[in-house]
């Protein structure tokens, strides 16, 4: 990888307080958290027909939290992958930049 390139690194915990994680209960899970990601900015925006009556400090707050919440529950199913179905995930992130790069989204 380029030393130029940008890249977001977050590390999220592995969760061990949860019972039972299957790719099902997981999926749910992420689309739970994906609405309430899509709630918080459908209000922000003005979508729902609500009056929007918090400061855009406290709703841009309120959309990085969701959106983490989105992305603990995308590593949680990464997890149920390795450990279920062996997936490397290490060699499918490596797969995943270099078809960004085939499709021209990003450069080296």
């Amino acid at each position: 990888m380029s030393l130029g390139m940008d890249f977001k690194e977050i590390k999220l915990p592995r969760l061990n307080g949860l019972d039972k994680v299957t790719l099902e209960s997981t999926l749910i899970k992420l689309a739970e958290e994906l609405g309430e990601l899509a709630q918080f900015i459908g209000k922000f925006r003005g979508l729902n027909g609500e009056r929007l009556e918090k400061e855009e400090p406290e709703v841009v707050e309120g959309i990085t939290k969701e959106l983490l919440d989105v992305a603990q529950t995308a590593i949680t199913m990464m997890y149920v992958l390795e450990e279920t179905y062996g997936v490397d995930i290490q060699h499918a992130v490596q797969e995943h930049v270099d078809k960004l790069v085939r499709k021209g989204y990003i450069s080296w």
